[in-house]
């Protein structure tokens, strides 16, 4: 079996997601069911809530929604946006896959990184996309994460990180690996220049970005419902032969046994993550 069929999986995580696609019904209006309900809600309705059912269910949310839902108008700026993927293994289909996500999603790479105004509160923000090869991280993401924290440390400034992925890009190899600790090792030094630095975990948070900058946080929050965790639950399960307990890896049982700080609804973010960086960082920007 060739190399490339062998390793082109076809799974939720790769194709962005555990939401259906709309559908088309006689009213006209398109619609989405909801995994949480089962109710058809109509896609006006979902953008209007930030794609949050009336039953508190979290649907995916791209990168750029999301800046826009949370930063104030008009302030958010973009740095390193050059930074893409490149092919280091030669690994057999990745360029095509890359160009076809590229041009599905309408971004260069897995996560959007920028300084913004949160609640006139200025900040470094990254938002990971989870329509980019669910999130998966490469050496770019690795680099531009590194980068943006840097610059947070030049310029003295906090740190917001909305983390989503399936883990490490495995068409990458050991270069993914590597950006755990460089991505690691980039927060301890922000950390070590006395800055904030706040994880939000949206849905799923898993794998190498778990097990490294998700975590690194000095205050960790989550979207209701995330699956936050680093190895699958299947494969927790086939390993220990153990059969998990209900709602293992999603946000409720994480805080529940003390792995993040607080669970935050998408409607409180903003004003949330203002006053937080208020109570850490001082005055805000006029």
């Amino acid at each position: 079996m060739a190399l490339l069929n062998f390793m082109k999986p076809k799974n939720q995580l790769e194709e962005g997601g555990r939401t259906s696609a709309p559908v088309q019904r006689d009213s006209g209006e398109p619609e989405k069911k909801c995994p949480n309900c089962h109710r058809d809600i109509p896609l006006s309705r979902l953008w209007a809530n930030d794609l949050v059912c009336p039953c508190g269910y979290h649907f995916r949310m791209k990168a750029r929604q999301r800046i826009q839902m949370i930063t104030d108008r008009g302030s958010f700026h973009e740095l390193f946006s050059d930074m893409r993927a490149e092919n280091p293994l030669n690994f057999p289909g990745y360029n095509d896959k890359i160009e076809t996500v590229r041009a599905a999603s309408c971004e260069k790479e897995a996560v959007i990184c920028g300084s913004a105004l949160i609640g006139r509160q200025k900040c470094c923000l990254f938002v990971m996309e989870p329509y980019f090869m669910m999130g998966s991280m490469g050496s770019a993401v690795g680099e531009k994460i590194t980068s943006l924290f840097e610059y947070a440390v030049q310029h003295r400034l906090p740190v917001i990180g909305f983390t989503v992925s399936g883990g490490a890009r495995m068409q990458e190899g050991l270069l993914s690996l590597l950006q755990m600790a460089k991505t690691s090792a980039a927060v301890r030094r922000h950390s070590d220049a006395g800055l904030l630095y706040i994880a939000v975990l949206t849905d799923p948070t898993t794998g190498g970005v778990t097990a490294s900058f998700a975590m690194e946080a000095d205050i960790i929050l989550a979207e209701p419902g995330a699956t936050v965790g680093f190895a699958g639950a299947r494969v927790i399960e086939q390993t220990t032969k153990k059969a998990l307990p209900d709602g293992f890896q999603k946000s409720e049982f994480v805080l529940e046994h003390g792995f993040i700080d607080s669970i935050l609804p998408r409607f409180d973010q903003k004003k949330c993550l203002a006053e937080l960086l208020k109570m850490h960082c001082g005055r805000a920007m006029i």
